[in-house]
C-alpha cells in the first residue's frame, strides 16, 4: 500500500507546503540492506563518572567497525561541524537526581549535531537492581528523557533506553552487542522510544553478523501474507532454514512464500484440536527440533462488545492467544525447542492501548503481553528466551481496508509521522530471534514508530 502523502512530501513542491502549513513530515528512513555500514557516521560515546558500561561498549563498538568519538567538555560543545551518526551514552553512573545533569551537559552540545536517521541510545540499570531509593530514582528518570528524544529530534531519529543488569556474565555482553547491532543499525527504523532489558543468559555471537541465522530451524506462523511472509524473508536472509505455516485456505500464497525463501511449507490449522501434536510430529521428523517459534498467526473479528456475537469472540481469543500456549505446552514437553531457544510472539499496540471496536482484538494481545511476562522466568533455567513485538500501525492489505481518516490518523500519530512497513517488524523479531540476543527476555518491544497511542 502507497503513502501517497509521505511521496508528496518527499517532492520540492511537498517540501515547501509542508514547511510553510506545519504538516506532518514524515522523513525517509535509513532500512537495512546487506552489506551497509552499521551507522552512516561516526559515534559520539559518553558516560557518567563511575560508568560501568562505556569501557566495554567502546569495545564492542570499535569491533564492528564504527568510529567512536569523545564528547568535548560541556560548556564549550565540540566547536567542530561534526555530524554524528549516533549519540551512546553511558547512564550507570548517576546514582541521584543531581547526576541527571549530566545528561545534559553530553545532549546539549550534540542535540543538533544527529544525522537524519540517526540514532540515540542511552545505557542504564534496571531500577530494580540499584542499591538504594536515590539511584532506582535516577535511573527511572531516564525513561522521560529517551522517550522525549524519540519525539523531539525529528528527521527519523530514534531514541531507546537498554536497561543491562549488574549481574551480567558473558552472554549478556553479547547480547548487548546484539542489541547495539540492531538499535544502531537500519533495522531498527521504526523502532524509537522503547525500553529494553538484558539481563544474563546463554547467547552465543555469530561468526558472521550477516548471517546470525544460520543453521538455525525457525517456525514462522501465518506466514503467506503480510507480516509473516516478510518475516520469513527476512529470516531466510539472515541464515534460517525457515518452516513457514499457514492455513490450507492459504496454501498457493504460503507455497510461493516458501519456494521464494528455499524454506518449507506447511499447511495446518492451528485451532484444531490435533494440530499441536500434528506440527510437533512434523518438526521432529523434519528437523529434530524448532530453534526459533514466531508465533505470528492473527485474526481480526472487529465489532463494538455489544454487538459483538460469541463466535467473533472466540476465534480472536483461540488463534491470536489460545493457540500459542497449546503449541508451546507440546514443543516444550517433548523438548523441540531446545537450550538456546527462542519464543516470539506478535502483540499489538492495541494489547497496550486498547482499541475501540476491538475488545477480543485487544484482550488476545493483552494476553500475548502476558504470556510473555509469566514464560520467561520459567525458562529461564532452561536457557529459553521469551519476546514479543508489539507493532503499531503497519503498512498491510489489512489497513489499507481501514477508512481514509482512521488510516491516515494512523500514520501520523507517531514520531514517524508515517506508517511502518512489514519488513519492520520482521527486523525486529529478527533480532530477537538471533543466538546472540539469548540475555534479552521477557520484553515487549514496540514496533511503531513511537505511537502517541499508550505512549
Amino acid at each position: 500500500m502507497t503513502d501517497r502523502y509521505a511521496s508528496f512530501v518527499q517532492s520540492g513542491a511537498g517540501r515547501a507546503l509542508v514547511k510553510r502549513l506545519g504538516l506532518p513530515d514524515p522523513p525517509r528512513l535509513r532500512r537495512h540492506r546487506p552489506g551497509d555500514p552499521l551507522l552512516p557516521g561516526p559515534v559520539l560515546l559518553g558516560a557518567a563518572a563511575g560508568g560501568r558500561l562505556v569501557e566495554p561498549v567502546g569495545k564492542l563498538l570499535t569491533a564492528a567497525g564504527v568510529e567512536l568519538r569523545e564528547p568535548a567538555t560541556a560548556t564549550s560543545g565540540d566547536g567542530t561541524g561534526q555530524r554524528y551518526g549516533a549519540l551512546v551514552y553511558d547512564a550507570t553512573g548517576i546514582t541521584d537526581s543531581t547526576g541527571l545533569r549530566q545528561l545534559y551537559d553530553f545532549f546539549h552540545p550534540a542535540a543538533r549535531s544527529v544525522t537524519p536517521s540517526g540514532r540515540v541510545v542511552v545505557l542504564g540499570t534496571p531500577p530494580a537492581e540499584c542499591a538504594a531509593p536515590r539511584e532506582a530514582t535516577a535511573q527511572r528518570a531516564l525513561e522521560g528523557l529517551t522517550r522525549s528524544i524519540g519525539k523531539e529530534f525529528g528527521r527519523g531519529v530514534t531514541a531507546q533506553l537498554v536497561h543491562v543488569t549488574r549481574d551480567g556474565d558473558d552472554g549478556t555482553l553479547t547480547s548487548l552487542e546484539a542489541t547495539l547491532r540492531f538499535l544502531l543499525s537500519g533495522r531498527s527504523a521504526y523502532v524509537s522510544g522503547q525500553v529494553i532489558r538484558i539481563g544474563a543468559g546463554r547467547a552465543t555471537a555469530p561468526a558472521d553478523w550477516e548471517r546470525p541465522l544460520d543453521g538455525q530451524v525457525v517456525l514462522v506462523t501465518g506466514a503467506a501474507r503480510g507480516i509473516g511472509a516478510a518475516l520469513a524473508g527476512v529470516l531466510a536472509r539472515d541464515g534460517a532454514r525457515v518452516v513457514a505455516l499457514d492455513v490450507p485456505s492459504a496454501g498457493d500464497a504460503l507455497a510461493a512464500v516458501a519456494n521464494e525463501i528455499g524454506g518449507t511449507a506447511v499447511q495446518l490449522d492451528l485451532t484444531a484440536p490435533d494440530a499441536p501434536p500434528r506440527l510437533a510430529d512434523h518438526l521432529a521428523s523434519r528437523h529434530g527440533r524448532v530453534d526459533v517459534v514466531v508465533h505470528n498467526a492473527g485474526i481480526t473479528r472487529d465489532r463494538t462488545l455489544g454487538r459483538m456475537d460469541a463466535d467473533r469472540w472466540d476465534q480472536v481469543i483461540d488463534v491470536n492467544l489460545s493457540s500459542q500456549e497449546r503449541i508451546n505446552d507440546v514443543l516444550l514437553e517433548r523438548e523441540l525447542i531446545p537450550t538456546g531457544g527462542r519464543i516470539v510472539s506478535v502483540s499489538s499496540i492495541a494489547g497496550i492501548a486498547g482499541n475501540r471496536g476491538q475488545t477480543n482484538y485487544a484482550t488476545s494481545k493483552a494476553g500475548v503481553i502476558g504470556l510473555v511476562d509469566s514464560l520467561a522466568p520459567a525458562l529461564r533455567d532452561r536457557g529459553i528466551s521469551v519476546n514479543a513485538v508489539a507493532p503499531g500501525f503497519i503498512e498491510t492489505r489489512l489497513t489499507a481496508r481501514i477508512p481514509l481518516v482512521i488510516r491516515e490518523a494512523g500514520r501520523r500519530m507517531n514520531s514517524m509521522a508515517q506508517g511502518g512497513l512489514p519488513v519492520d517488524v520482521a527486523e525486529t523479531i529478527g533480532w530477537l530471534a538471533w543466538p546472540a540476543s539469548g540475555a534479552v527476555s521477557g520484553n515487549v518491544v514496540r514496533v511503531c514508530g513511537q505511537s502517541l497511542l499508550g505512549a
